[in-house]
């Protein structure tokens, strides 16, 4: 069962707005950059924006964590759960939790995209996915597999499951905190077909967090979650053409 929480409304308010304005902030810069033409940011899909993009908004989501954990004088380890004697049990339940759930998940993308198609709205995988499964250098994929695999889960977690969803559920609003913060989480993505499915990750990751106290919990199933989705991103087509080599249709 959650404990209970000393988030203060106005160390909330001031996280959000705080990670909000490095985003807009790398936003302007990414756009400053490209119009004077500087190598890295000279096309929307470059490096160097995606970069800077991710770490106005993970990035300093993981360095305004710090200073919102400092003020209410809570250690990292009490955040995180690290102090639980359960917490090798914890993991286990979220590698086991994620087992099941990421194939819902999965064949929820599958029939959303299907869905959208039926209706004329054309499915287009997410930029971000674009762009991971367009990286070619060792270095743009070495630092993909770190922000999907480390960064984002980290971050995303801290905001959504482990400051957002118990301040509104401890304001007396569980469905706020649990359908509201799984909506945000899931259309902050910006992309229509993974819309439902990670309304659907983010129940899943909530209820996770509400059963073991853990925040680790969630973090590592969302990790776990997007290390499954860059697997087959990068070997998902050289296996498939592999196969029809041998097995030509």
């Amino acid at each position: 069962m959650l404990s209970q929480k000393p988030w203060r409304l106005e160390a909330v308010i001031l996280l959000v707005a705080g990670v909000f304005a490095c985003l807009s902030l790398g936003v302007v810069a990414v756009g400053v950059l490209r119009q004077i033409g500087v190598s890295g940011f000279k096309t929307p899909d470059s490096f160097g924006g995606v970069l800077v993009a991710t770490l106005s908004f993970q990035g300093a989501a993981c360095g305004l964590m710090g200073l919102f954990l400092k003020y209410h004088q809570v250690t990292w380890r009490e955040a995180f759960g690290l102090r639980r004697a359960d917490l090798r049990k914890s993991l286990l339940l979220a590698v086991g939790v994620l087992a099941v759930a990421l194939p819902v998940v999965l064949l929820l993308q599958q029939l959303s995209a299907l869905g959208l198609e039926k209706i004329g709205w054309a499915a287009e995988d997410q930029r971000a996915v674009d762009l991971i499964a367009g990286s070619k250098t060792f270095w743009q994929r070495g630092y993909f597999v770190v922000f999907a695999v480390v960064l984002a889960p980290v971050a995303e977690e801290f905001i959504f499951r482990g400051v957002l969803f118990p301040f509104f559920r401890q304001l007396g609003r569980p469905w706020l905190a649990w359908l509201g913060v799984s909506f945000l989480f899931a259309i902050i993505h910006l992309n229509a077909p993974t819309l439902v499915p990670l309304l659907v990750l983010a129940l899943v990751l909530t209820w996770l967090y509400e059963f073991t106290d853990c925040l680790l919990a969630p973090i590592l199933a969302h990790s776990l979650f997007n290390g499954v989705n860059l697997l087959v991103l990068f070997f998902g087509a050289p296996v498939l053409q592999w196969l029809h080599r041998f097995h030509p249709a």
